[in-house]
């Protein structure tokens, strides 16, 4: 079961913990404002790999990972479930760490066919690393094209199946950082048991010269990078909401 894959970085340092050798995946349900890799939305394009090739090349840099591991990323990487059960499996089999950095916009109760495969892949997972772009529904539509109602679902799928939970949350100045939608996703992800870490990640404005190359309107022209004390002020009003649903919780 081949994957379409955008492209590979052989030593990750901020794709889940220690040194990752990062798969992305091309295709991509979602059509973020701030994406920074718009060649990645097509399905079907990019390069065919195997799980197998995938792992020979990770198996040449094996001795440099150490406490790293394998993570798959997107665009989307659970548009090709049947591609990376195949290659999970394969990592498991060699004893390598696995996680997904996912949207979660692909999850959809009720649908057998793929919980079944979402089932079997989520034994071969280590970690996720959840990205919520907006925990408002609206103005996650607004941002991504899309209703969260699938990542909010998926979230909660996680922590039914205890797969532990990285959340990652972009802040956009005046898009993702009011502080009222900060603390209530903090209050939704502090009701998650299997949450291990969070990650504030500082808006930047890297991926406009490539939306110039491709001759794509950049949606975001206006809004200044975001600041590393704004990121660190939005993490804390992010944590003041997971106290509180997990005191509430005990109460």
């Amino acid at each position: 079961m081949d994957g379409y894959i955008h492209s590979l970085e052989s030593f990750g340092t901020v794709d889940g913990p220690g040194l990752r050798f990062v798969i992305f995946c091309q295709g991509c349900p979602l059509r973020c404002q701030y994406c920074h890799n718009p060649d990645s939305w097509a399905v079907g394009r990019g390069t065919r790999m195997s799980p197998e090739a995938l792992m020979a090349q990770y198996a040449r840099n094996k001795a440099f990972y150490g406490n790293g591991g394998i993570t798959v990323t997107g665009g989307e990487p659970l548009l090709q479930i049947d591609f990376l059960l195949e290659l999970f499996r394969l990592a498991k089999e060699a004893g390598v760490h696995t996680c997904i950095d996912t949207s979660g916009a692909t999850y959809r109760e009720g649908e057998s066919a793929y919980n079944e495969k979402l089932d079997a892949l989520m034994p071969l997972t280590d970690l996720v690393m959840l990205d919520v772009k907006h925990i408002d529904a609206q103005a996650h539509r607004a941002l991504t094209g899309m209703d969260n109602a699938p990542v909010i679902a998926f979230a909660r799928y996680l922590a039914r199946k205890g797969v532990p939970l990285w959340v990652r949350h972009v802040l956009v100045p005046g898009v993702t950082d009011d502080p009222a939608q900060l603390h209530a996703l903090g209050r939704f992800i502090g009701t998650l048991k299997n949450l291990k870490a969070l990650d504030v990640l500082p808006y930047h404005t890297m991926g406009v010269a490539k939306y110039e190359r491709l001759g794509i309107p950049y949606p975001l022209a206006n809004v200044p990078a975001a600041t590393k004390e704004q990121a660190v002020k939005a993490r804390q009003i992010i944590l003041a909401g997971i106290r509180q649903a997990r005191m509430q919780q005990k109460g």
